[in-house]
């Protein structure tokens, strides 16, 4: 379970840093991006009972939706990392691949920014896991009114998230409106990172909560 967590944790910081490819500059771009495959391999060698359980009992319309969560991000992932070796000019120069740059870039920023979304959707629909373990290491929470401050904290970072969504053009990377990603060199890094980090807090909110009310109302039936 540490294992777990300490991969899924350099995963998420990466993803992060990947995001800000203007930045770091091609080179380290290309190097994250490497050590982000093979910690994706190494999540899905770590995960493998879940695997192993696909084919076994009931498909809940929860496990529908996680399942087809994963599925999609399988692909946007597989998207990204072929897009990046026909882009590469430091990992995999070695490689012989010639042409196709103008259609790889538009495929790699599809895949990327679906990529970010679909790892947030991944993270919220296993929150109830991850805060459970919280739970497990510090104890369970002081108050109820504690609790109420947690909820109103979380509403928080998804409202700015929506704002930040909108902001950094999310919409026309993920729909193909746009061809280039724009990046403000003025911006802070610090207020980058946490424009991130919200828009990512804004899907583990959505995809917890939108759980939560599904299974409540799968039971209610």
């Amino acid at each position: 379970m540490i294992c777990k967590i300490s991969v899924d944790f350099i995963m998420t910081v990466l993803l992060l840093l990947l995001m800000a490819r203007q930045l770091t500059g091609n080179a380290a771009h290309e190097w994250l991006g490497a050590g982000m495959f093979v910690l994706w391999i190494a999540h899905h060698v770590l995960n493998y009972k879940w695997h192993s359980s696909l084919h076994k009992g009931r498909y809940t319309p929860f496990r529908m939706v996680q399942v087809l969560v994963n599925l999609l991000l399988l692909f946007a992932m597989l998207g990204t990392m072929v897009s990046a070796v026909i882009l590469s000019r430091e990992v995999f120069a070695f490689l012989p691949v010639t042409g196709g740059i103008a259609l790889a870039r538009s495929i790699h920023i599809f895949c990327v920014f679906w990529g970010f979304v679909l790892m947030a959707l991944h993270l919220g629909l296993h929150w109830n896991m991850i805060f459970g373990m919280v739970r497990k290491a510090i104890g369970p929470l002081p108050s109820k009114p504690f609790k109420v401050a947690l909820r109103v904290v979380g509403v928080g970072i998804a409202v700015y998230g929506c704002y930040a969504f909108i902001k950094n053009q999310f919409p026309s990377y993920l729909f193909q409106t746009s061809a280039f990603v724009f990046f403000d060199f003025e911006r802070p890094l610090l207020l980058f990172f946490v424009e991130y980090l919200a828009i990512m807090g804004m899907f583990v909110f959505l995809a917890h909560y939108s759980s939560k009310t599904l299974y409540k109302l799968v039971n209610k039936k």
